[in-house]
C-alpha cells in the first residue's frame, strides 16, 4: 500500500485515516497545512498511509471473521512494513513514531500505540471510537479481543507492556461535545486507562466544537506544540 512522507527531518507522525478513505486524505483536507509549521521547522516529519476500513469494518458485504481478521494483518503490516520504512526514510533506525488519527482513524493510531508502546512513543487520538464491536453483529474471537482496546487494555497485566504504557508521556484522548461527537467514548478509555495507571490527557473541547476536519485542524498542531 502507499506512503506518502511531508517534511525533512524530525519526529515521525504515522497519520492513519478517517472512514473509508485513503493515504492523501489529511493533504486534501489541510490538516497537513495546519502542521506546516511544525514540518518546515523540520521537528515533525509526517507520514501516512491507506487503511482497510473500506474492506473490513465499513464493508457491509465483508462477514465479521474476515473483518477482524483484516484488523490484525493491518496491524502486522504496520509492524513489519510501515515501521521499517518509516526509518529508513528518516535515517532513524531505533525512531519511535507518534501515531494520529481522526474518527476511525483515532481507533486505529489508538490500537497501533496500545498494542505496540515499545515501537511509538504516543499517540494523538482525536474525536474517536474505541469499541470495534458495533461493526461486527455480535461476532467475537481473538482477532476482535486484540484489536479492541476496550477489551484488552483492562486485562493488561504483563511485566512488559503495562510498565512501558506507564512510563508514556504523549497519550492525548481528544473530543468535541458538539454535533456528531460521542465524547463519552473518550470518557470511557480515559477511565480504563486511569484504572490501568497509564498516565494520558483527556482533553474534551466545548459544546461547539463538532466532528469535523475544522476542528481537527486546530487540535493537532494545538496538541503537537504542547510536545515540542
Amino acid at each position: 500500500m502507499p506512503l506518502v512522507a511531508y517534511g525533512h527531518a524530525g519526529q515521525p507522525l504515522l497519520m492513519l485515516p478517517t472512514a473509508a478513505a485513503d493515504y492523501l486524505e489529511y493533504e486534501r483536507f489541510h490538516l497537513v497545512d495546519a502542521i506546516r509549521p511544525h514540518i518546515e521547522s523540520g521537528w515533525i516529519r509526517a507520514y501516512s498511509i491507506n487503511s482497510v476500513n473500506r474492506h473490513s469494518l465499513l464493508n457491509e458485504q465483508m462477514p465479521p471473521h474476515l473483518k477482524a481478521e483484516l484488523l490484525t494483518r493491518f496491524d502486522r503490516y504496520i509492524v513489519d512494513e510501515v515501521l521499517p520504512a518509516i526509518r529508513r526514510d528518516s535515517g532513524q533506525p531505533d525512531a519511535k513514531p507518534l501515531t494520529t488519527g481522526a474518527s476511525l482513524g483515532a481507533f486505529l493510531a489508538a490500537n497501533a500505540y496500545f498494542k505496540h508502546p515499545d515501537q511509538f512513543r504516543g499517540v494523538i487520538a482525536m474525536s474517536g471510537s474505541y469499541d470495534v464491536r458495533s461493526y461486527l453483529k455480535d461476532f467475537y474471537d481473538d482477532n476482535v479481543y486484540f484489536n479492541n482496546p476496550l477489551d484488552y487494555l483492562p486485562n493488561l497485566n504483563d511485566d512488559y507492556h503495562l510498565p512501558l504504557l506507564r512510563k508514556a508521556d504523549s497519550i492525548f484522548i481528544m473530543s468535541g461535545q458538539g454535533s456528531y461527537e460521542a465524547p463519552e467514548r473518550s470518557r470511557h478509555l480515559s477511565d480504563i486507562l486511569n484504572s490501568k495507571g497509564i498516565p494520558h490527557t483527556l482533553d474534551l473541547w466545548g459544546p461547539d466544537v463538532n466532528h469535523d476536519w475544522p476542528w481537527w485542524r486546530r487540535m493537532l498542531p494545538y496538541t503537537l506544540d504542547k510536545l515540542v
